[in-house]
């Protein structure tokens, strides 16, 4: 108890320490720092990521029956009652809820559940009776996660503040179960989101789309130059798009790692960004995405397609150097000075798992590997490869790669890998990329495991992200204005922030502190904070 209580203590003081330094939480992602990269000694033996602790996914998390100090009211994102052992309902958007917002759901099923013929019917039974909608459960995001999706079935303009019943069913046979949700008065929504609107700014390459109050809109003229600049560097290299002015959508909070792109591109945009990832970079690698959809090809690999962008970008999360980093994967040779890490994934399973994989090494490997076959083959022969590649009777990715890779070098998918990973031997391992290889895998891991446990919303296979479009036609703000925001989210938020801030100066022991603390809180910090 007394090393619990001081790690809590340190935690907010730390806390404290930052909310008075406008330097570190107030600069946002248009500073960029240089330091010189802390000394290193080499341990003998370089381990695997920490094992992360697995959060409990049904029922409640630890103590969660006792209020959290700054606890904001409204619905739980667990439901309770009958059913609760096989079902998760998840409400948007997070936190406290109040008339006039506009209320998603997510009904998620446990493990196994069949879901042909298996529809979610949720329904206002007491004071009012309401029908909200019924919706057939199917896969949802990157991670393919099993869910019944009803986006913005309910439209609560019309009604008084107070408590309300709301019921599910899963049909055809059941459960059906109950949950009280309260929804405060409009007048109760704190600024900014009270006064919040959405606005837009066009630019040659882009219409960029940001929310009113927020970093964005402070921010604006330096990320148009920005998006500007990163545009003309994508359209250099890739040519002219030929399409319309892509959509940017600039988020006052983290989802996933800080970027997503589809139709358009999400980019979050906030002070406590604790991802560590640059704007910059962000975009740039978003864009690339864009150009080569447009471009095409019968199937584009998705290694190679996350493969390409961190190429062009010059690096994923940062700039970096990916052959020298991605040599810190290989196994540890005897008598190494600076061992490898052992992590590399052989190519033929990363082409076919690969967003299953380990998210860093799989990125840095396909980045790499794209630099790899550029260097060896020229940009010409490496784009004609990449852009006929066809599609295999089986589904493989990894076979119809090979079809490909025969047919323009002659190569199988395991001679590539023979050959890819001899290259990799040829570069000098460096201790300060072994240690920024395991440091960072470490930290994404921790930013992964802080989301699960206490921001599911942001958590990257499953983000919530709605129609961007359709919510700037009904102006709902609030899915993105609104994110957990109690004790144990500022102090892990900042201590990661920190703990990436340290990784990308190259102060490797001082990162490797922090995430250690990190590790800590997120299996104590409710506990922690109950206690202080």
């Amino acid at each position: 108890m007394q090393k619990l209580r001081f790690v809590a203590l340190l935690a907010l003081i730390f806390l404290g320490c930052r909310a008075f330094q406008p330097g570190i939480l107030d600069e946002g992602l248009l500073t960029t720092k240089e330091a010189a990269p802390t000394a290193w000694v080499t341990p003998t033996e370089w381990g695997k990521p920490p094992i992360w602790e697995t959060p409990p996914v049904w029922g409640t998390p630890p103590d969660a029956a006792e209020t959290l100090p700054g606890a904001q009211p409204g619905a739980t994102p667990q439901v309770l009652g009958q059913g609760e052992a096989d079902f998760l309902v998840r409400t948007h958007p997070d936190g406290a809820l109040y008339v006039g917002d506009w209320i998603s759901f997510e009904v998620i099923p446990a493990e196994g559940f069949e879901l042909p013929g298996k529809t979610a019917a949720v329904r206002v039974a007491a004071p009012i009776e309401q029908e909200l909608g019924e919706v057939e459960f199917g896969r949802y995001g990157i991670g393919q996660r099993a869910q019944a999706t009803l986006t913005w079935a309910w439209d609560t303009r019309a009604l008084q503040p107070g408590r309300y019943e709301v019921e599910f069913a899963i049909l055809p046979q059941g459960p059906v179960w109950s949950q009280s949700v309260e929804l405060l008065p409009a007048d109760a929504l704190p600024q900014p989101e009270a006064q919040a609107r959405w606005l837009q700014t066009r630019l040659d390459c882009c219409i960029v789309h940001y929310i009113s109050g927020t970093e964005a809109e402070r921010d604006l003229t330096v990320l148009l130059d920005i998006l500007d600049e990163q545009s003309q560097r994508v359209s250099a290299r890739l040519g002219p798009a030929g399409q319309e002015p892509v959509s940017v959508t600039l988020l006052p909070r983290v989802l996933g790692h800080g970027g997503f792109a589809g139709a358009g591109i999400s980019l979050s945009y906030l002070d406590r960004l604790y991802t560590s990832s640059e704007v910059e970079l962000v975009f740039h690698h978003e864009l690339v995405h864009i150009y080569d959809a447009h471009l095409g090809g019968d199937l584009r690999p998705t290694m190679l397609v996350e493969g390409l962008a961190v190429y062009l970008t010059g690096g994923h999360f940062k700039s970096e150097p990916l052959l020298e980093r991605a040599a810190a994967l290989l196994p540890a040779q005897p008598g190494c000075v600076a061992c490898g890490l052992g992590w590399y994934i052989p190519l033929t399973e990363l082409v076919d798992d690969f967003y299953t994989s380990q998210h860093e090494v799989g990125y840095l490997q396909a980045g790499a590997l794209v630099e790899y076959l550029v260097e060896t083959y020229g940009w010409e022969a490496y784009n004609a490869f990449y852009r006929d590649i066809r599609p295999h009777s089986s589904g493989s990715q990894a076979l119809a790669m090979e079809a490909a890779l025969i047919e323009h070098f002659g190569l199988t998918l395991a001679e590539l890998d023979t050959q890819f990973r001899s290259a990799l031997a040829q570069e000098a391992l460096d201790a300060q990329w072994v240690a920024d290889v395991r440091l960072t895998v470490q930290f994404y891991d921790a930013v992964r495991d802080y989301q699960q446990r206490f921001d599911p919303s942001a958590y990257f296979q499953t983000a919530w992200l709605p129609d961007e479009t359709r919510m700037r036609e009904l102006g709902i703000t609030a899915d993105f204005l609104r994110r957990p925001a109690q004790p144990q989210n500022i102090i892990l938020e900042n201590l990661l922030a920190a703990a990436g801030e340290a990784l990308q100066n190259g102060q490797y022991l001082e990162a490797e502190q922090r995430l250690e603390t990190v590790r800590y809180l997120l299996v104590n910090l409710p506990q922690v904070v109950r206690a202080n």
